[in-house]
């Protein structure tokens, strides 16, 4: 048995070997592809069920195994294979492995995926290992894996790869493994909170729920201009009006035609929900024990490490509002002024260049975003944004500047955002019109009024705590990654320039 290279670029030497070995294999076995190969056993149900036995220990049980073989010595005599599962040793030997068995192992390479059938051992040195009695063929690789130890190094490439990434990298293939408990675990956990998941159109005619910029399409039959949607907040709210649930929920993908950063794909996913007479301190308590939850089903545990940080997942979180955050950290009280004017002066005065029409909420959001989000380590929801730039929140009783809604942040990242839900028509109507020109100022005019909401809102929605959490960036934190990209399997990239 051969490996062929240790690195990702392939010499056409390589793959010449690789094909005349297939020639070899189709000469010499019925298939070399098959379409079914039953197995007893997964490798870790094969090291469970066998991990009491002593070492040099013959047990006389024969198993079938599977796997991508991953390394070879002596000539193919010792082959560790792998499947998703985990490893196991496979010994072929003249006095336990028939020859039409053996004939198999110079054709053998590492990357190829194998069926063993033999009998269960573990070794002098106390190896787990199948001696094998029969040896199929089930996929021949024409290309060679990465060097093992080293993977793929360069990270463009491990992206643009990933099969590669996870083939050769533990890390990574404990990530996604984890990322799928973690999404599973979202849906069980609002379940659990009595939530109904549904469905909501992910092509819309109207682009709403969210101010981003969307991705265009065009149906042919229709004849009509649509978008992949940037939120599915308004159709999960039509839901809620409908009454076929009080608790709604979906966890699906969004689309924003936007940058791409280390905490920004165009494609992502986002938990999104509306919890019907309930309102944004409900909310807060949801997303407190959501985290905790997701903490101890990975972690066992609710203080987790991020790189050099330590975050504490256990609730309840640290809560402040805007206003009161902006002062802390700058010594500007918002709450103070009582003019647009006052606050885009003092807003200048800390040295800070702005539009000439910016609001009194403008300039409050602006200046935390400057001077406190960095602050934000451990989980902190900050409270009461200015109404100015959240159109569809309710007010604060007693502060008409300020609604009921909060963000959540941790390591300085905002992982989610709710509200107390608007509710009123005439005032959902009056703020989406103030949105959508605004909108038509910057230059946005594919901007539209979704006027089906709003005739569903006219049918009257219950009062409501909304919520949306980004996935990803939560599944960052959860699984120490650097990178967006290295929790997306398949993120978005450039295209190939070879």
């Amino acid at each position: 048995m051969t490996d062929t290279t240790t690195e990702p670029g392939l010499s056409s030497d390589v793959t010449e070997v690789r094909a005349q070995k297939l020639a070899k294999l189709r000469e010499t076995v019925a298939e070399v592809y098959p379409a079914h190969f039953h197995r007893t056993l997964t490798n870790s149900e094969l090291a469970e069920k066998y991990a009491d036995i002593e070492p040099d220990t013959l047990t006389g049980d024969i198993v079938t195994v599977a796997g991508r073989v991953y390394s070879s010595r002596n000539s193919g005599m010792f082959m560790d294979i792998h499947d998703a599962s985990g490893k196991v040793q496979i010994f072929s030997h003249k006095d336990t492995t028939p020859e039409e068995a053996r004939a198999l192992l110079p054709l053998i390479d590492l990357g190829d995926i194998i069926g063993v059938t033999g009998e269960v051992r573990r070794t002098k040195r106390g190896e787990l290992t199948v001696n094998a009695h029969e040896i199929t063929m089930l996929t021949k690789a024409l290309l060679p894996m990465p060097e093992k130890w080293h993977g793929l190094t360069d990270i463009e490439l491990r992206y643009r790869k990933r099969h590669l990434d996870i083939m050769t990298n533990e890390d990574s293939k404990l990530r996604f493994q984890q990322r799928s408990r973690i999404v599973s675990g979202i849906r069980r956990f609002m379940e659990d909170e009595g939530f109904m998941e549904i469905e909501t159109p992910m092509l819309h005619s109207v682009y709403g729920g969210a101010t981003a910029e969307p991705f265009k399409t065009h149906h042919n039959t229709l004849k009509l201009d649509m978008y992949l949607r940037i939120a599915p907040e308004l159709y999960l709210k039509r839901a809620l009006v409908s009454g076929l649930t009080d608790k709604v929920f979906e966890v699906n993908r969004n689309f924003r035609n936007e940058g791409v950063s280390t905490r920004h794909n165009p494609e992502f996913t986002m938990l999104e929900c509306y919890w019907a007479y309930a309102d944004y301190e409900d909310i807060m308590g949801l997303v407190e024990r959501l985290f905790e939850r997701l903490a101890m089903a990975i972690h066992g545990t609710t203080e987790i490490m991020y790189g050099e940080k330590e975050l504490s997942f256990k609730g309840p979180f640290k809560r402040i509002a805007m206003p009161d955050a902006v002062k802390d950290a700058t010594g500007i009280d918002f709450r103070a002024m009582a003019t647009d004017e006052e606050a885009r002066s003092a807003t200048k005065g800390a040295g800070f260049e702005i539009e000439e029409d910016w609001t009194w909420g403008e300039c409050l959001a602006f200046i935390f975003e400057e001077k406190v989000e960095s602050t934000l380590i451990q989980p902190t929801h900050v409270i009461d944004f200015p109404k100015d730039i959240s159109p569809f929140a309710k007010e604060v009783p007693g502060e008409p500047r300020l609604v009921e809604r909060f963000e959540t942040y941790c390591n300085a990242w905002e992982l989610g955002n709710a509200f107390s839900e608007l509710n009123d028509p005439e005032e959902q109507r009056k703020r989406m019109v103030e949105q959508l020109e605004q909108a038509h100022a910057r230059g946005e005019s594919e901007k539209q009024l979704d006027d089906e909401f709003l005739d569903a809102i006219d049918q009257g929605m219950p009062p409501a705590g909304g919520l949306g959490i980004g996935v990803d960036r939560l599944i960052m934190l959860l699984t120490n990654a650097p990178s967006i990209r290295d929790v997306i399997l398949f993120p978005a990239r450039k295209a190939r320039s070879d």
